[in-house]
């Protein structure tokens, strides 16, 4: 008696068509094909030289030629898995990653950002009493045939008190909470001389007043006199910190938005200035 053999698909890989690795005949290439906002913990290496923990959202694609049906995407779970497993720190420089991005996937390009809070211990200006201060930050590339563009991108909390409010009032001035964006297109050769913390120090600086964690009586009181004698409209945080980015080395190109969550309006103030900033990938 002749026993048939009975081959078990699933635990057989090579019997299992890939529908994706056929070839499509519609003649189109796709700019990008890929994942967004897979959530994974992540390593970050602060300026510091200390490593902190994140809970990442990673977006990646990649390009398809016009045959090409499909991409693998398991694949790119696997790298941001692979990442985070090994404990591979997150900085700047996300040459690495696009590298390896391009090579699993086989692909003439490349992209992916990565989103994730920065928690930086600060310290209240008087008592210096400190807390974690949260930052909304991304990290994103492009790796074109092996030439990469690597961006940053910063969210900074802020407070701004009105010249004119200032100005025409006999005592008091109207103040409120401001958000700075920062994108920054980044030099490659010179990552070294930059970091996150630093853009953030930049776009605290150029505010009426930092905002902090954790304020005791004296720090408060410090805090609203600064305000006060700092008076800035969102113009002026965008021109004086649009003359901090300019004198940053490892910036190529910049794009700034300041948004003030008005006290006594009805609606929001803001103003924006961008120089030299080419493209960002989009997911």
């Amino acid at each position: 008696m002749i026993h048939a053999t009975v081959l078990d698909p699933l635990n057989s890989p090579d019997l299992l068509e890939d529908v994706q690795g056929r070839n499509d005949e519609r003649n189109i290439a796709l700019q990008a094909a890929g994942v967004s906002h897979v959530e994974m913990p992540l390593q970050f290496l602060l300026a510091s030289g200390c490593l902190q923990a994140i809970n990442a959202q990673v977006s990646m694609s990649v390009s398809l030629l016009p045959e090409e049906k499909g991409t693998h995407m398991s694949r790119f779970i696997e790298q941001v898995a692979d990442w985070s497993k090994t404990a591979h720190p997150i900085t700047l420089d996300l040459r690495p990653f696009l590298v390896e991005l391009r090579e699993r996937l086989k692909a003439e390009s490349a992209t992916a950002e990565i989103q994730f809070k920065l928690f930086l211990d600060k310290k209240a200006p008087v008592t210096e009493n400190s807390a974690p201060m949260g930052y909304d930050c991304t990290l994103s590339g492009v790796n074109n045939h092996g030439k990469v563009t690597l961006f940053a991108k910063v969210e900074v909390p802020m407070a701004t008190l009105c010249p004119c409010s200032k100005a025409i009032s006999d005592f008091g001035a109207h103040n409120q909470r401001a958000i700075a964006i920062l994108d920054v297109a980044l030099d490659e050769d010179q990552l070294d001389a930059l970091s996150l913390e630093t853009l953030i120090k930049h776009a605290e600086e150029s505010a009426s007043c930092a905002v902090y964690p954790l304020l005791k009586r004296a720090d408060e009181k410090w805090v609203t006199e600064r305000q006060y004698s700092n008076a800035k409209f969102v113009e002026d945080v965008v021109r004086d910190l649009t003359l901090a980015l300019r004198q940053q080395v490892g910036i190529r190109g910049f794009s700034i938005r300041v948004t003030a969550l008005e006290s006594i309006h009805a609606h929001n103030a803001w103003a924006s200035h961008a120089e030299n900033m080419p493209q960002k990938p989009s997911f």
